[in-house]
């Protein structure tokens, strides 16, 4: 059998799905896109805290989870599936998140055109809708974060805790 040859009855072309179709959709991640999840979190944290070890607490990760999700989307060309995407969570922010807390996000952005949903086979894959949307909306969240950190750092220079 050709890797083209359709799985279903070639007279049902929206049904049509061929062996490399399943294979492209059940194979490995995206090494590119993994790697450079990896090379901006640990380029942060090397910035931020040296060789210390940091670790990110799930509830700041679950609070900025929609600007995580469309980070990760963004980042990566393919194999943007909540599977994945998931394992981009635990694997790049130390946080096992359930899929009742990810995939209801990932349909409300779609809700609200930000990432658009391609049906696949067996999963759903996603991609960024509007652009101009989600770079307005990292970047928003990233002012708010940074604002609230130096505040809090500047109260740990100048106050005076026990």
């Amino acid at each position: 059998m050709s890797m083209e040859t359709p799985l279903t009855d070639a007279t049902d072309d929206d049904a049509s799905v061929t062996v490399s179709q399943l294979q492209a959709e059940l194979g490995g991640s995206d090494e590119e896109a993994t790697t450079a999840a990896s090379d901006i979190v640990s380029e942060v944290q090397t910035q931020l805290f040296g060789d210390a070890t940091f670790t990110f607490e799930e509830s700041h990760v679950k609070s900025s989870l929609d600007e995580l999700l469309l980070s990760l989307v963004g980042l990566r060309s393919s194999d943007t599936h909540g599977k994945q995407l998931l394992d981009d969570l635990a694997g790049e922010f130390d946080t096992v998140l359930s899929p009742g807390t990810v995939y209801p996000r990932l349909h409300e952005l779609c809700d609200d055109e930000i990432l658009e949903q391609r049906e696949l086979v067996q999963t759903k894959e996603y991609m960024l809708a509007d652009r101009d949307e989600v770079r307005n909306e990292i970047a928003t969240a990233a002012r708010q974060h940074l604002a609230l950190g130096m505040v809090m750092h500047a109260a740990l220079e100048r106050g005076e805790f026990a």
